[in-house]
Protein backbone atom coordinates (compact mmCIF):
# COMPACT_ATOMS: atom_id res chain seq x y z
CA UNK A 1 0.00 0.00 0.00
CA UNK A 2 3.04 2.50 0.94
CA UNK A 3 4.06 1.99 -2.55
CA UNK A 4 0.89 2.57 -3.87
CA UNK A 5 0.34 6.12 -2.13
CA UNK A 6 4.19 6.78 -2.78
CA UNK A 7 3.31 6.48 -6.75
CA UNK A 8 -0.24 8.41 -5.87
CA UNK A 9 1.65 11.41 -4.50
CA UNK A 10 4.59 11.41 -7.23
CA UNK A 11 1.73 11.38 -9.83
CA UNK A 12 -0.35 14.67 -8.23
CA UNK A 13 3.20 16.83 -8.18
CA UNK A 14 3.77 15.52 -11.79
CA UNK A 15 -0.18 16.71 -12.80
CA UNK A 16 0.07 20.08 -10.73
CA UNK A 17 -2.95 18.68 -9.07
CA UNK A 18 -4.61 21.10 -6.73
CA UNK A 19 -8.08 19.04 -6.58
CA UNK A 20 -9.20 15.65 -5.52
CA UNK A 21 -12.34 14.08 -5.93
CA UNK A 22 -13.33 10.84 -3.97
CA UNK A 23 -16.11 9.57 -6.37
CA UNK A 24 -18.39 6.79 -6.01
CA UNK A 25 -22.13 5.66 -6.99
CA UNK A 26 -25.58 5.34 -6.00
CA UNK A 27 -27.77 2.54 -6.37
CA UNK A 28 -28.84 3.66 -9.85
CA UNK A 29 -24.66 3.41 -10.71
CA UNK A 30 -25.12 7.72 -11.03
CA UNK A 31 -21.58 9.08 -10.24
CA UNK A 32 -21.26 11.24 -7.07
CA UNK A 33 -18.36 13.34 -5.62
CA UNK A 34 -16.74 14.96 -3.61
CA UNK A 35 -14.00 17.59 -4.14
CA UNK A 36 -11.11 18.29 -1.58
CA UNK A 37 -8.28 20.62 -2.26
CA UNK A 38 -5.00 19.72 -1.70
CA UNK A 39 -2.36 22.31 0.59
CA UNK A 40 0.94 19.93 -0.23
CA UNK A 41 0.49 16.45 -2.39
CA UNK A 42 1.01 14.03 0.69
CA UNK A 43 -1.75 15.39 2.62
CA UNK A 44 -3.75 12.33 0.06
CA UNK A 45 -1.91 9.88 2.29
CA UNK A 46 -4.41 10.04 5.26
CA UNK A 47 -6.98 10.49 3.02
CA UNK A 48 -6.50 7.15 1.32
CA UNK A 49 -5.34 5.40 4.62
CA UNK A 50 -8.16 6.50 7.08
CA UNK A 51 -11.06 7.93 4.80
CA UNK A 52 -13.62 11.24 5.27
CA UNK A 53 -16.77 10.80 7.06
CA UNK A 54 -19.59 11.89 5.22
CA UNK A 55 -23.91 11.46 5.69
CA UNK A 56 -24.95 8.84 3.21
CA UNK A 57 -28.74 9.43 3.81
CA UNK A 58 -29.15 11.97 1.29
CA UNK A 59 -27.68 9.07 -1.69
CA UNK A 60 -30.17 6.86 -3.44
CA UNK A 61 -30.39 3.40 -1.77
CA UNK A 62 -27.77 3.98 0.89
CA UNK A 63 -28.22 5.00 4.24
CA UNK A 64 -31.48 5.64 7.03
CA UNK A 65 -31.23 9.21 8.28
CA UNK A 66 -30.72 7.67 11.91
CA UNK A 67 -27.96 5.45 10.47
CA UNK A 68 -26.55 7.33 8.18
CA UNK A 69 -22.30 8.29 8.86
CA UNK A 70 -20.81 6.45 6.22
CA UNK A 71 -17.22 6.57 5.54
CA UNK A 72 -15.29 7.07 2.23
CA UNK A 73 -12.20 5.54 1.67
CA UNK A 74 -9.90 6.16 -1.97
CA UNK A 75 -8.72 2.82 -4.08
CA UNK A 76 -5.22 3.98 -5.13
CA UNK A 77 -5.48 1.60 -8.58
CA UNK A 78 -7.77 3.71 -9.80
CA UNK A 79 -6.10 7.54 -9.67
CA UNK A 80 -6.33 9.23 -13.08
CA UNK A 81 -6.26 12.81 -13.72
CA UNK A 82 -9.76 14.89 -15.55
CA UNK A 83 -8.51 15.37 -19.23
CA UNK A 84 -11.55 17.77 -19.26
CA UNK A 85 -10.87 20.23 -16.44
CA UNK A 86 -8.33 22.84 -16.50
CA UNK A 87 -4.59 21.32 -16.65
CA UNK A 88 -3.32 24.46 -14.28
CA UNK A 89 -3.79 23.43 -10.36
CA UNK A 90 -5.94 20.37 -12.03
CA UNK A 91 -7.97 17.51 -10.73
CA UNK A 92 -7.24 14.12 -10.28
CA UNK A 93 -9.89 11.46 -9.21
CA UNK A 94 -10.49 8.06 -6.84
CA UNK A 95 -13.00 5.57 -7.51
CA UNK A 96 -13.48 5.05 -3.57
CA UNK A 97 -15.26 1.99 -1.18
CA UNK A 98 -18.00 2.85 1.77
CA UNK A 99 -17.58 1.68 4.96
CA UNK A 100 -19.19 1.90 8.28
CA UNK A 101 -17.11 4.31 10.77
CA UNK A 102 -16.43 0.93 12.44
CA UNK A 103 -14.68 -0.39 9.69
CA UNK A 104 -16.82 -2.93 8.06
CA UNK A 105 -17.53 -2.76 4.09
CA UNK A 106 -20.94 -1.19 3.54
CA UNK A 107 -23.61 -3.43 1.96
CA UNK A 108 -25.40 -0.76 0.37
CA UNK A 109 -22.37 0.18 -2.08
CA UNK A 110 -22.83 -1.22 -5.33
CA UNK A 111 -18.77 -1.71 -5.73
CA UNK A 112 -18.53 -3.78 -2.60
CA UNK A 113 -21.57 -5.86 -4.21
CA UNK A 114 -19.15 -6.78 -7.00
CA UNK A 115 -16.32 -7.41 -5.14
CA UNK A 116 -17.74 -9.77 -2.98
CA UNK A 117 -19.31 -11.83 -5.53
CA UNK A 118 -15.86 -11.65 -7.59
CA UNK A 119 -14.39 -13.18 -4.50
CA UNK A 120 -16.31 -16.15 -3.92
CA UNK A 121 -15.38 -16.81 -7.35
CA UNK A 122 -11.50 -16.17 -6.65
CA UNK A 123 -11.70 -18.46 -4.13
CA UNK A 124 -12.85 -21.21 -6.74
CA UNK A 125 -9.82 -20.24 -8.96
CA UNK A 126 -11.90 -18.10 -11.17
CA UNK A 127 -11.07 -14.76 -12.44
CA UNK A 128 -14.36 -13.05 -14.30
CA UNK A 129 -13.74 -11.21 -17.06
CA UNK A 130 -16.22 -8.30 -18.73
CA UNK A 131 -15.99 -6.79 -22.69
CA UNK A 132 -18.80 -4.37 -22.47
CA UNK A 133 -19.68 -2.46 -25.91
CA UNK A 134 -21.70 0.79 -24.24
CA UNK A 135 -23.80 2.48 -27.49
CA UNK A 136 -24.89 6.36 -27.13
CA UNK A 137 -26.32 9.01 -29.04
CA UNK A 138 -25.26 12.58 -29.56
CA UNK A 139 -28.17 14.57 -29.36
CA UNK A 140 -29.31 18.42 -30.01
CA UNK A 141 -31.67 20.61 -28.37
CA UNK A 142 -33.70 23.41 -29.83
CA UNK A 143 -35.03 26.69 -28.18
CA UNK A 144 -38.46 24.97 -27.25
CA UNK A 145 -36.60 21.71 -25.66
CA UNK A 146 -37.02 19.48 -27.97
CA UNK A 147 -34.32 16.79 -28.64
CA UNK A 148 -33.53 15.20 -31.97
CA UNK A 149 -30.39 13.43 -33.14
CA UNK A 150 -26.86 15.14 -33.74
CA UNK A 151 -26.97 13.79 -37.69
CA UNK A 152 -28.60 11.39 -40.13
CA UNK A 153 -25.91 8.83 -40.27
CA UNK A 154 -26.60 5.23 -40.28
CA UNK A 155 -24.30 1.98 -39.36
CA UNK A 156 -20.38 2.95 -40.37
CA UNK A 157 -20.87 5.67 -42.21
CA UNK A 158 -18.49 8.39 -42.68
CA UNK A 159 -18.63 12.44 -42.98
CA UNK A 160 -20.15 14.16 -44.20
CA UNK A 161 -23.37 12.00 -43.46
CA UNK A 162 -21.47 10.86 -40.42
CA UNK A 163 -21.51 14.73 -38.05
CA UNK A 164 -19.55 12.92 -35.32
CA UNK A 165 -16.22 12.10 -36.68
CA UNK A 166 -14.70 14.62 -35.00
CA UNK A 167 -16.57 14.87 -31.81
CA UNK A 168 -15.57 10.72 -31.94
CA UNK A 169 -11.75 11.58 -32.38
CA UNK A 170 -11.67 14.02 -29.64
CA UNK A 171 -13.93 11.31 -27.17
CA UNK A 172 -11.26 8.65 -27.89
CA UNK A 173 -8.46 11.05 -27.00
CA UNK A 174 -9.89 11.85 -23.68
CA UNK A 175 -10.50 8.16 -22.91
CA UNK A 176 -6.88 7.34 -23.89
CA UNK A 177 -5.34 10.22 -21.95
CA UNK A 178 -7.36 8.06 -19.12
CA UNK A 179 -5.88 5.12 -19.52
CA UNK A 180 -8.59 3.22 -21.71
CA UNK A 181 -7.59 0.63 -24.13
CA UNK A 182 -9.71 1.64 -27.34
CA UNK A 183 -10.39 -0.87 -29.45
CA UNK A 184 -12.71 0.67 -32.09
CA UNK A 185 -15.13 3.76 -32.78
CA UNK A 186 -18.07 3.88 -35.28
CA UNK A 187 -21.00 5.33 -35.95
CA UNK A 188 -24.05 3.45 -35.43
CA UNK A 189 -27.05 2.12 -36.86
CA UNK A 190 -29.68 4.91 -35.42
CA UNK A 191 -29.06 8.38 -36.34
CA UNK A 192 -26.89 10.10 -34.16
CA UNK A 193 -26.54 6.89 -32.94
CA UNK A 194 -22.23 5.70 -31.91
CA UNK A 195 -20.47 2.95 -30.23
CA UNK A 196 -16.83 3.08 -28.73
CA UNK A 197 -15.34 -0.33 -27.47
CA UNK A 198 -12.61 -1.00 -25.32
CA UNK A 199 -11.03 -4.31 -24.41
CA UNK A 200 -12.34 -6.57 -21.85
CA UNK A 201 -10.71 -6.56 -18.60
CA UNK A 202 -11.63 -7.86 -14.36
CA UNK A 203 -14.73 -7.26 -13.91
CA UNK A 204 -14.21 -4.56 -10.55
CA UNK A 205 -12.05 -2.87 -13.74
CA UNK A 206 -14.43 -3.13 -16.10
CA UNK A 207 -17.17 -1.70 -13.69
CA UNK A 208 -14.93 1.35 -12.69
CA UNK A 209 -14.09 1.96 -16.50
CA UNK A 210 -18.17 2.04 -17.85
CA UNK A 211 -18.53 4.56 -14.90
CA UNK A 212 -15.26 6.53 -15.98
CA UNK A 213 -16.49 6.01 -19.92
CA UNK A 214 -20.05 7.83 -19.20
CA UNK A 215 -19.01 10.40 -16.86
CA UNK A 216 -16.17 10.91 -19.81
CA UNK A 217 -17.97 11.31 -22.47
CA UNK A 218 -20.65 13.29 -21.22
CA UNK A 219 -18.18 15.68 -19.66
CA UNK A 220 -16.31 16.11 -23.40
CA UNK A 221 -19.17 16.25 -25.31
CA UNK A 222 -20.31 19.09 -23.07
CA UNK A 223 -17.29 20.81 -23.21
CA UNK A 224 -18.00 20.60 -27.27
CA UNK A 225 -21.33 22.43 -27.25
CA UNK A 226 -23.30 19.40 -27.40
CA UNK A 227 -25.19 16.28 -25.63
CA UNK A 228 -24.15 12.80 -25.01
CA UNK A 229 -27.19 10.29 -23.82
CA UNK A 230 -27.30 6.83 -22.76
CA UNK A 231 -31.14 6.37 -22.37
CA UNK A 232 -31.77 3.40 -23.95
CA UNK A 233 -34.19 4.95 -26.34
CA UNK A 234 -34.31 8.10 -26.82
CA UNK A 235 -36.17 8.29 -30.25
CA UNK A 236 -39.21 6.05 -31.40
CA UNK A 237 -38.79 4.32 -34.94
CA UNK A 238 -34.86 3.79 -34.57
CA UNK A 239 -33.13 1.34 -32.61
CA UNK A 240 -31.58 1.84 -29.24
CA UNK A 241 -28.87 1.37 -26.96
CA UNK A 242 -27.30 -1.99 -25.62
CA UNK A 243 -24.34 -2.71 -23.68
CA UNK A 244 -23.98 -6.49 -25.02
CA UNK A 245 -21.69 -7.59 -22.18
CA UNK A 246 -18.57 -10.51 -23.36
CA UNK A 247 -18.25 -12.80 -20.67
CA UNK A 248 -14.86 -15.01 -20.01
CA UNK A 249 -13.84 -17.47 -16.92
CA UNK A 250 -10.16 -18.04 -16.50
CA UNK A 251 -8.54 -20.30 -14.90
CA UNK A 252 -4.12 -19.83 -14.03
CA UNK A 253 -4.62 -17.50 -16.93
CA UNK A 254 -6.03 -19.78 -19.64
CA UNK A 255 -10.02 -19.36 -20.54
CA UNK A 256 -11.95 -22.16 -19.36
CA UNK A 257 -14.43 -21.61 -22.21
CA UNK A 258 -12.33 -23.08 -24.60
CA UNK A 259 -12.13 -26.65 -25.08
CA UNK A 260 -10.31 -27.48 -28.62
CA UNK A 261 -12.06 -31.06 -28.40
CA UNK A 262 -15.28 -29.61 -27.30
CA UNK A 263 -18.35 -29.12 -29.85
CA UNK A 264 -17.88 -25.34 -31.38
CA UNK A 265 -14.76 -25.65 -29.25
CA UNK A 266 -16.48 -24.70 -26.21
CA UNK A 267 -16.30 -26.52 -22.56
CA UNK A 268 -18.99 -27.64 -20.79
CA UNK A 269 -18.37 -24.58 -18.49
CA UNK A 270 -19.26 -22.80 -21.34
CA UNK A 271 -22.56 -24.04 -21.93
CA UNK A 272 -23.65 -24.01 -18.59
CA UNK A 273 -22.50 -20.44 -17.65
CA UNK A 274 -25.07 -20.07 -20.53
CA UNK A 275 -27.41 -22.36 -19.30
CA UNK A 276 -27.43 -20.31 -16.06
CA UNK A 277 -28.05 -16.67 -17.92
CA UNK A 278 -30.91 -18.18 -19.94
CA UNK A 279 -32.54 -19.64 -16.91
CA UNK A 280 -32.24 -16.40 -15.45
CA UNK A 281 -32.26 -14.11 -17.85
CA UNK A 282 -35.96 -12.97 -16.87
CA UNK A 283 -34.91 -11.88 -13.23
CA UNK A 284 -31.76 -10.52 -15.01
CA UNK A 285 -33.49 -7.84 -17.23
CA UNK A 286 -34.78 -6.16 -14.28
CA UNK A 287 -31.16 -4.86 -13.56
CA UNK A 288 -29.07 -5.27 -16.86
CA UNK A 289 -32.28 -3.16 -18.51
CA UNK A 290 -33.22 -1.49 -15.11
CA UNK A 291 -35.32 1.94 -16.37
CA UNK A 292 -38.70 1.99 -17.72
CA UNK A 293 -37.10 3.32 -21.16
CA UNK A 294 -35.11 0.32 -21.24
CA UNK A 295 -38.54 -2.01 -22.75
CA UNK A 296 -38.92 -0.05 -25.38
CA UNK A 297 -35.65 -0.98 -26.24
CA UNK A 298 -36.12 -4.47 -25.70
CA UNK A 299 -39.29 -4.97 -28.76
CA UNK A 300 -39.06 -7.08 -32.04
CA UNK A 301 -37.84 -5.26 -35.09
CA UNK A 302 -35.16 -3.36 -34.08
CA UNK A 303 -32.21 -5.64 -33.50
CA UNK A 304 -32.66 -6.03 -29.67
CA UNK A 305 -32.44 -9.15 -28.18
CA UNK A 306 -36.00 -10.19 -26.74
CA UNK A 307 -35.90 -14.24 -27.49
CA UNK A 308 -34.49 -16.27 -24.59
CA UNK A 309 -32.24 -18.61 -26.95
CA UNK A 310 -28.21 -18.56 -27.72
CA UNK A 311 -27.07 -19.32 -31.03
CA UNK A 312 -23.12 -19.56 -32.39
CA UNK A 313 -23.49 -16.49 -34.65
CA UNK A 314 -26.53 -15.69 -34.10
CA UNK A 315 -27.14 -11.62 -33.30
CA UNK A 316 -31.06 -12.36 -32.85
CA UNK A 317 -30.74 -14.77 -29.80
CA UNK A 318 -30.26 -13.18 -26.51
CA UNK A 319 -26.93 -15.08 -26.25
CA UNK A 320 -24.20 -15.23 -28.75
CA UNK A 321 -21.46 -17.16 -28.83
CA UNK A 322 -18.94 -15.16 -31.30
CA UNK A 323 -16.90 -16.78 -33.76
CA UNK A 324 -13.27 -16.36 -31.98
CA UNK A 325 -12.00 -18.78 -30.07
CA UNK A 326 -8.82 -19.91 -27.81
CA UNK A 327 -8.36 -16.88 -25.12
CA UNK A 328 -10.82 -14.84 -26.74
CA UNK A 329 -13.81 -17.15 -26.45
CA UNK A 330 -16.43 -15.63 -24.63
CA UNK A 331 -20.46 -15.22 -23.90
CA UNK A 332 -22.12 -12.14 -25.14
CA UNK A 333 -25.01 -11.43 -23.14
CA UNK A 334 -27.43 -9.03 -25.24
CA UNK A 335 -30.07 -7.37 -23.18
CA UNK A 336 -28.03 -4.71 -20.36
CA UNK A 337 -28.27 -1.31 -21.92
CA UNK A 338 -25.76 1.44 -20.79
CA UNK A 339 -28.44 2.53 -18.56
CA UNK A 340 -27.86 0.09 -15.70
CA UNK A 341 -25.09 0.28 -12.55
CA UNK A 342 -22.30 -1.90 -14.12
CA UNK A 343 -21.14 -3.15 -10.60
CA UNK A 344 -24.74 -4.43 -9.80
CA UNK A 345 -24.86 -5.89 -13.47
CA UNK A 346 -21.55 -7.72 -13.72
CA UNK A 347 -22.46 -9.40 -9.79
CA UNK A 348 -25.45 -10.40 -11.08
CA UNK A 349 -24.43 -12.10 -14.20
CA UNK A 350 -21.78 -13.34 -12.45
CA UNK A 351 -24.16 -15.27 -9.75
CA UNK A 352 -26.60 -16.47 -12.87
CA UNK A 353 -23.87 -17.87 -14.81
CA UNK A 354 -21.89 -19.39 -11.83
CA UNK A 355 -25.48 -21.07 -10.78
CA UNK A 356 -25.78 -22.54 -14.08
CA UNK A 357 -21.87 -23.93 -13.94
CA UNK A 358 -22.57 -25.26 -10.33
CA UNK A 359 -25.75 -26.81 -11.04
CA UNK A 360 -24.68 -28.29 -14.67
CA UNK A 361 -27.65 -25.75 -16.08
CA UNK A 362 -27.23 -27.01 -19.91
CA UNK A 363 -28.76 -24.94 -22.65
CA UNK A 364 -29.81 -26.83 -25.18
CA UNK A 365 -28.96 -26.83 -28.70
CA UNK A 366 -28.25 -23.40 -30.35
CA UNK A 367 -30.01 -21.80 -32.17
CA UNK A 368 -29.09 -20.72 -35.30
CA UNK A 369 -32.09 -19.46 -37.36
CA UNK A 370 -33.07 -15.99 -37.25
CA UNK A 371 -35.60 -15.32 -34.65
CA UNK A 372 -36.98 -12.14 -35.50
CA UNK A 373 -38.69 -13.72 -38.35
CA UNK A 374 -41.06 -16.15 -36.79
CA UNK A 375 -43.71 -15.67 -35.25
CA UNK A 376 -45.17 -16.28 -31.72
CA UNK A 377 -47.07 -19.39 -33.05
CA UNK A 378 -43.62 -21.05 -34.43
CA UNK A 379 -41.62 -20.05 -31.60
CA UNK A 380 -43.70 -21.74 -29.13
CA UNK A 381 -43.13 -25.74 -30.40
CA UNK A 382 -39.23 -24.86 -30.27
CA UNK A 383 -39.37 -23.78 -26.75
CA UNK A 384 -37.99 -20.05 -26.89
CA UNK A 385 -39.68 -17.70 -24.39
CA UNK A 386 -39.60 -13.96 -24.51
CA UNK A 387 -38.03 -11.44 -22.05
CA UNK A 388 -40.16 -9.30 -20.02
CA UNK A 389 -42.07 -6.56 -22.20
CA UNK A 390 -42.08 -4.13 -19.44
CA UNK A 391 -40.12 -3.15 -15.98
CA UNK A 392 -43.00 -4.14 -14.35
CA UNK A 393 -42.80 -7.64 -15.37
CA UNK A 394 -39.06 -7.46 -14.72
CA UNK A 395 -39.45 -6.29 -11.22
CA UNK A 396 -41.94 -9.39 -10.57
CA UNK A 397 -39.21 -12.41 -12.31
CA UNK A 398 -36.53 -10.70 -9.57
CA UNK A 399 -39.24 -10.98 -7.02
CA UNK A 400 -39.07 -15.26 -7.65
CA UNK A 401 -35.32 -15.38 -8.48
CA UNK A 402 -33.53 -16.09 -5.35
CA UNK A 403 -30.03 -16.28 -6.81
CA UNK A 404 -29.78 -12.91 -9.21
CA UNK A 405 -32.21 -11.74 -5.27
CA UNK A 406 -29.29 -13.12 -3.42
CA UNK A 407 -26.12 -11.38 -5.73
CA UNK A 408 -27.61 -8.02 -4.62
CA UNK A 409 -27.52 -8.81 -1.37
CA UNK A 410 -30.67 -8.15 1.28
CA UNK A 411 -30.20 -3.98 1.94
CA UNK A 412 -29.48 -3.38 -1.90
CA UNK A 413 -32.51 -5.65 -3.19
CA UNK A 414 -34.79 -3.99 -1.01
CA UNK A 415 -33.62 -0.47 -1.82
CA UNK A 416 -33.93 -1.69 -5.39
CA UNK A 417 -37.22 -2.86 -5.08
CA UNK A 418 -38.80 -0.23 -2.91
CA UNK A 419 -36.76 2.60 -6.28
CA UNK A 420 -38.14 0.25 -9.31
CA UNK A 421 -42.15 0.17 -8.33
CA UNK A 422 -41.93 3.89 -7.29
CA UNK A 423 -40.90 4.53 -11.07
CA UNK A 424 -42.96 2.08 -12.58
CA UNK A 425 -46.31 3.44 -10.68
CA UNK A 426 -45.02 7.11 -11.50
CA UNK A 427 -44.95 6.25 -15.44
CA UNK A 428 -48.16 4.15 -15.39
CA UNK A 429 -50.16 7.19 -14.11
CA UNK A 430 -48.71 9.76 -16.73
CA UNK A 431 -50.53 10.26 -19.50
CA UNK A 432 -48.52 11.34 -22.90
CA UNK A 433 -49.33 12.95 -26.20
CA UNK A 434 -49.58 9.87 -28.02
CA UNK A 435 -52.83 8.82 -25.64
CA UNK A 436 -54.26 12.94 -26.47
CA UNK A 437 -53.41 12.03 -30.28
CA UNK A 438 -55.26 8.61 -29.78
CA UNK A 439 -58.20 9.09 -26.96
CA UNK A 440 -58.92 12.53 -27.00
CA UNK A 441 -62.00 12.67 -29.79
CA UNK A 442 -63.63 9.18 -28.04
Amino acid sequence: MQDKIGKVIEDIEKCDTKFVRLQFVDIHGTPKNMAIPLVRPDDIEDIIKDGLLFDGSSIEGFADINNSDLVIKPDPDTFSSLPWRPDEKGVCRFICDIYWPEGKPYEGDPRYILKKTLEKVEKLGYEYNVGPEPEFFIVDMDEEGNVYPHDEGVYFDVEPVDQGTNMRRELVLGLEELNFDVEVSHHEVGPGQHEIDFKFDHALKTADAVITFKQAIKAIADNLGSMVTFMPKPFFGVNGSGMHCHQSLFKDGKNVFYDPDGENQLSEEALYFTGGLLKHSKALSAIVAPSVNSYKRLVPGYEAPVYIAYGMKNRSTLVRIPASRGNGTRVEFRCPDPSCNPYLAFAAMLEAGMDGINNKIHPGEPTEIDVFELSPEELAPMGIDTLPSSLWEAYHALEKDEVVKSSLGDHVYTQFMDLKRKEWDDYRIQVFQYELEKYLQI
